[in-house]
């Protein structure tokens, strides 16, 4: 039941984007891509000219401490939007969260037969970023430099993502 709701909302949300690019200054984009916290996202935007506002995000949970989900939303300007190599320059923001098992702690914590270390790894970020994201036929990079962070907990110095983005 729930793929076909969503094969049906994604069918319409690409029906309708494709009507509304001939609409026109507005661009639509969607696509697919890794984060170096979640490891796959689902990407959208919508932009006029050449502002767009971006969000990608995706999770999944595989049992107890075993899972991971982010979101993150981007406000950006285009610059050469015109030539297959192009860029994007602006602010963002998200939460990201990963959590996976430890077994090195989970032995330790047998040997001693007390929970002496947590039995999982985990890493965590809520921030506002400075982002640059490369466009080249399809493929994207993203840089995003926390600027302010809200929460954290381990997390990277830096944030990155790859994919590959369709705009239409």
């Amino acid at each position: 039941m729930f793929c076909s709701h969503f094969s049906r909302t994604i069918a319409l949300t690409v029906f309708l984007a494709v009507i509304c690019s001939h609409a026109g200054n507005w661009r639509f984009d969607a696509g697919l891509g890794a984060r170096n916290l979640t490891p796959i996202v689902f990407v959208g935007g919508v932009g006029y000219n050449d502002a767009i506002l971006r969000v990608q995000g995706m999770g999944v949970h595989n049992g107890p401490s075993d899972y991971w989900c982010g979101i993150r939303g981007s406000l950006l300007w285009t610059f050469f939007r015109e030539l297959p190599f192009n860029f994007d320059v602006g602010i963002g923001g998200g939460y990201e969260f990963a959590e996976a098992p430890n077994k090195l702690h989970k032995a330790f914590n047998k040997a001693n037969e007390a929970l002496l270390v947590l039995p999982y790894n985990y890493k965590e970020i809520g921030d506002i970023s400075i982002e640059l994201w490369t466009h080249i036929y399809g493929f994207y990079t993203q840089i995003s430099v926390p600027a302010y962070r809200f929460i954290e907990h381990d997390p990277p110095k830096l944030l990155w993502g790859a994919g590959y983005m369709v705009e239409f």
